[in-house]
């Protein structure tokens, strides 16, 4: 799917060139150095697009579990999962059960996404099914 803000990002690299802050830098006008500027202005746009790709992401569903069942989502846990699903990535795991202090997320590594979480009280006696792994930490 063609994300049309990002398109429109692009077709804009022109117009959104500071010229004093190029001048301010030194930079000359030539034709070699414009081209430069926009290759890296380009460049910083993809790599910003990509990165937020590669975010991790909690879906409407994770987020309403989140919610009621009143599971804390700080930093630390943010980071955790986001270590998590790097190494589920690593393994080529595509489904993963996350385990974070007491409570557990289900990830998808394809998506980038939290698809459900639950907290210590509903893990007991239940069965994780469609699962390629498990990541504790």
């Amino acid at each position: 799917m063609t994300d049309i803000n990002f398109l429109r990002n692009i077709s804009n690299i022109n117009s959104n060139l500071d010229i004093n802050s190029v001048k301010n830098q030194g930079i000359n006008k030539s034709a070699n150095t414009k081209q430069g500027i926009k290759e890296s202005s380009f460049k910083e746009l993809l790599n910003k697009k990509q990165s937020q790709a590669n975010a991790l992401s909690f879906s409407k569903h994770a987020a309403e579990r989140i919610e009621q069942r009143n599971i804390d989502i700080d930093e630390s846990v943010e980071s955790k999962l986001n270590e998590a699903l790097e190494q589920a990535k690593d393994k080529g795991l595509k489904s993963v059960l996350v385990m974070i202090d007491s409570s557990a997320f289900i990830l998808n590594t394809l998506s980038n996404k939290v698809v459900t979480a639950l907290n210590n009280s509903e893990l007991k006696g239940n069965i994780f099914t469609n699962i390629d792994g498990a990541v504790i930490k």
